[in-house]
């Protein structure tokens, strides 16, 4: 049975999952700045509860963003190590996708319209639908205003849910849905659901190529300068 190592930082909340066995195992803090401390204890605590090495582990998975910047970072540079000197392959999910799945775990949402919050007056946005019980994109990842947001041609509001902290914003967004989830973060729990397909198919990269997704060029520039 296939055995996978999940990690998230992208977002205020500090997560880790392992599957093993069929069985899911996890960790899940709401500790802003403080997750480069807390991530390595919690993924040796899931190895240590499963009674496993990370030898025993078949692939990495990692959010790999949109999020905030140093968030990210922390995330990308984690499974990276840890791929080099385990010698396993790495699996890369969207923060966006991963809230999407969430709602479909927690609430049976099949269409929603995942936003997280950018800072400088903006969303990272994205639209998905539940197939077979796992999240695909529907539309292409975004950073843009509220009001800038779009569903995809044919997708009524109403049969959208809301998920994400760029719900907060839900005056201003231009999108709305008939319900909404704006205090809900990514899970580490949703990436193993999100990476099993590409596991099955073999879509995995090499710890090299573990890389961020930003969506904005310019993390640091204020808005006026951009």
């Amino acid at each position: 049975m296939t055995t996978l190592l999940a990690l998230d930082t992208a977002t205020e909340a500090c997560s880790a999952a392992l599957l093993h066995q069929g069985e899911v195992v996890f960790r899940s803090e709401v500790i802003p700045r403080q997750h480069a401390q807390r991530l390595l204890p919690m993924l040796e605590e899931l190895l240590q509860e499963r009674g496993i090495t990370l030898a025993q582990v078949d692939a990495l998975v990692f959010g790999r963003g949109p999020g905030a910047f140093t968030g990210v970072r922390i995330a990308t540079g984690m499974v990276q190590g840890l791929a080099f000197a385990s010698g396993k392959p790495v699996i890369a999910i969207s923060n966006l996708a991963a809230l999407a799945q969430r709602a479909w775990r927690e609430h049976q949402a099949e269409s929603v319209a995942a936003a997280i919050d950018a800072r400088m007056d903006e969303v990272y946005w994205g639209v998905f639908a539940q197939r077979d019980g796992v999240m695909q994109a529907v539309s292409d990842e975004r950073v843009c205003a509220p009001e800038q947001v779009t569903l995809p041609d044919g997708t009524a509001c109403a049969a959208v849910s809301g998920a994400g902290t760029g719900w907060q914003y839900a005056e201003r967004l231009a999108v709305k849905p008939a319900v909404c989830w704006p205090q809900m973060l990514p899970d580490a729990r949703d990436l193993l659901a999100l990476a099993m397909p590409h596991w099955l198919a073999g879509e995995v990269l090499d710890a090299a190529d573990a890389q961020p997704i930003y969506l904005r060029d310019k993390v640091a520039t204020p808005k006026a300068q951009r």
